[in-house]
């Protein structure tokens, strides 16, 4: 796997503007204006060196590529440097063995992004179930998380895992918030889990799981007609498990946040 970087002749904390500058000044050394006089060889090895290049540049002038090229190229390092000191080192198998929450936290992302999607969500629910407080958050760099995160929540959600999507989803949410800025990828978050909450909680899991949702999801500020919707939703299931006060109580906070909404209390 090529460094980017090392072919831009940049260091990995550069710039947008830096890495612009040097990709100009490494296409400008390739021009036919300044490499006239070659030969046929040479001009060949100019025009892959050129792509290269180009190559390069398309990639860390992206966030979202960038983001993703920085974790498989330090996956892939880490790879790497451990092969040369045994040749039968697997990194799979090393963060198996392992076994500690953090090495078992970049399995999962590493079988997602390996065809493993049934393991990775295999050992994500296993964690989620198993491991109060569990946060896959805290052993990835922010855009480490929302990308590979975003991943893993669409193949939970392939596999109607909804419950787990939606503990995840609120996990990259609460990152997000945690800055002052905002990744222009975050508003697809923001629509996959107003999406997941609306369609595919009420009805597909226990009241009691239903109300741990919605009641995170009135934490994580969509607003409030996506709140009322989530307090509709909360009073549905106090009614169904038989606390009818404390269901309406929900039913009219809902109702003050949106006149609209639509509250089935079996009248």
């Amino acid at each position: 796997m090529e460094d980017c970087y090392k072919i831009l002749g940049v260091s990995p904390k550069a710039t947008a503007s830096e890495i612009k500058s040097a990709y100009r000044k490494k296409v400008k050394a390739l021009h036919p204006d300044m490499t006239s006089g070659l030969s046929p060889e040479e001009k060949e090895k100019n025009v892959a060196e050129f792509q290269k290049i180009l190559r390069a540049y398309e990639v860390l002038s992206d966030i979202k590529q960038r983001s993703l090229f920085d974790a498989s190229y330090a996956a892939w390092s880490e790879f790497t440097y451990h092969k040369k000191h045994t040749d039968s080192f697997d990194y799979r198998t090393w963060l198996l063995e392992n076994g500690d929450e953090e090495s078992l936290s970049k399995l999962i992302f590493f079988d997602v992004m390996h065809n493993r999607e049934d393991e990775a969500v295999e050992y994500f629910k296993k964690l989620n179930s198993s491991r109060f407080g569990y946060s896959l958050s805290r052993y990835f760099t922010r855009e480490d998380f929302m990308d590979y995160g975003y991943i893993l929540c669409e193949e939970l959600i392939i596999r109607l895992e909804y419950y787990d999507a939606i503990l995840l989803l609120e996990q990259i949410i609460r990152m997000e918030y945690s800055y002052t800025y905002f990744n222009l990828f975050f508003p697809e978050v923001l629509d996959l889990a107003r999406s997941v909450l609306k369609k595919h909680i009420a009805g597909t899991i226990s009241d009691e799981l239903a109300i741990d949702v919605f009641e995170r999801a009135l934490e994580l500020g969509f607003g409030k007609k996506d709140d009322a919707f989530f307090l509709a939703r909360i009073a549905e299931c106090y009614y169904r498990m038989g606390d009818v006060p404390t269901a309406e109580i929900c039913a009219q906070k809902a109702y003050e946040f949106d006149p609209a909404v639509y509250v089935n209390l079996g009248k």
